[in-house]
């Protein structure tokens, strides 16, 4: 029997909170209405569609966590990625959502 390779981890949030207080990079994938109502702190603003639509016009670090509203948009986000070649990616399973139902806080632009 062959161990299936998972390409990215999903992870909720409390270990999502421990990587983002040890520097990890966060690229959060909602669109222009949706980052302004407010993301988490220390992100970079990269909506999904111009992932798609031009996979290497960004540079994702090892490590990179993604992060949407609930964690469906930033899965896809988290698949690209892992096709380009980054190591180690993370999807935030709960999203931006999960982070503020849980009393964290979100910066504002």
């Amino acid at each position: 029997m062959t161990e299936q390779t998972v390409p990215f981890r999903d992870l909720k949030v409390d270990d999502i909170k421990k990587l983002v207080d040890e520097g990890r990079d966060v690229v959060d994938v909602r669109e222009d209405w949706e980052w302004n109502k407010g993301h988490i702190p220390g992100a970079r603003h990269v909506v999904l569609s111009s992932i798609l639509a031009n996979p290497t016009a960004q540079k994702f670090s090892d490590g990179t966590i993604f992060v949407c509203q609930v964690g469906e948009r930033s899965a896809v986000a988290s698949e690209m990625a892992v096709a380009l070649g980054v190591k180690d990616v993370v999807n935030f399973r709960g999203g931006t959502k999960a982070w503020k139902d849980a009393g964290l806080r979100l910066e504002v632009p």
